[in-house]
Parts: C-alpha cells; sequence; structure tokens
C-alpha cells in the first residue's frame, strides 16, 4: 500500500434487477427504488438506487482492491447524481493516506449524469502469514485444554 496509488476503475452497470435487489436486501421498501410508477408520481424519471447498495458497492470495490485480508473500518459517503436503470456507475478510487497496515482510500463513482458518490474508505489490511503464525501459536490441540473448575 502506497499513498498516491490509484485503484483501477470498476464498471457496474445499473440494472433495474440491481436497484430493486439492492433496496430488498437492504430491507429499505420506498416505492422510489422498485415501483417505477410510483417514482414517477414522484418526480423521478424512474426507480433509483438506494444508498445502502451504493455503500456496499464502494466495499466491494475496495476490498476486491486489497483481498480476503481486507477489513474496512469505516465508509463515509455522499451520494449526489442518482443511479437510473440503464445507466454505468464507474468507481475510481486513491490512496490518500497508509498508516501501518491501515490505508485511507478516496472513492468516486461516476454515471452518465454526474458523480453519484463521493466519499472515503478507511481498510486494514492484515498481514495474512503474520496472522496464520499468532493462529499456530494460540491453537491448542484438541484435548488439551482443561478446566481447573473441573477434576479430571
Amino acid at each position: 500500500m502506497t499513498a498516491g496509488t490509484e485503484l483501477p476503475p470498476l464498471e457496474i452497470p445499473v440494472t433495474r434487477t440491481l436497484i430493486v435487489a439492492g433496496a430488498l436486501a437492504s430491507r429499505d421498501y420506498q416505492d422510489v427504488h422498485h415501483d417505477a410508477e410510483l417514482a414517477r408520481a414522484k418526480g423521478s424519471p424512474d426507480v433509483f438506487m438506494n444508498i445502502l447498495t451504493t455503500n456496499g458497492l464502494v466495499g466491494r470495490y475496495v476490498t476486491d482492491h486489497f483481498g480476503p485480508a481486507a477489513a474496512l473500518r469505516k465508509v463515509a459517503i455522499r451520494l449526489g447524481a442518482p443511479n437510473y436503470p440503464g445507466d454505468t456507475m464507474v468507481l475510481t478510487g486513491r490512496i490518500e493516506a497508509v498508516d501501518g497496515d491501515t490505508a485511507v482510500v478516496r472513492v468516486v463513482g461516476a454515471n452518465g449524469i454526474g458523480r453519484h458518490v463521493t466519499g472515503t474508505v478507511t481498510v486494514t489490511v492484515v498481514d495474512a502469514d503474520a496472522d496464520a503464525e499468532a493462529d499456530a501459536v494460540t491453537d491448542v490441540p484438541d484435548g488439551e485444554l482443561t478446566d481447573p473448575q473441573v477434576a479430571p
């Protein structure tokens, strides 16, 4: 991890299914996320993605880059232009700061009408080798654990 490193862009097709599935998965039953007719009645040209789906996609983008040892510590995002079906959101990122095994990544997600999301993600990447060594030191073989309160 090095400050200034650009993450490769990730293109996400914004489909009606993605929007509706994301809303349902996050238990966001507001009609503007699943009913096009009611969304239009409220002034939107169509259904649009909810913030929880966007938050998940931003998290996925960062963890996909850093790998399976990555753990999200903080996600701070702000929404802008809505994500409507038929568009593509392109996520880009840049490592802004690194402190030991923790990095702060600036993320921007843009679509055909502007910036959909901007924010920062704090991620910790655990050294898998060091973690495995620590586990090996603390592992106790089966049957060797005794409870001092219980007589053998």
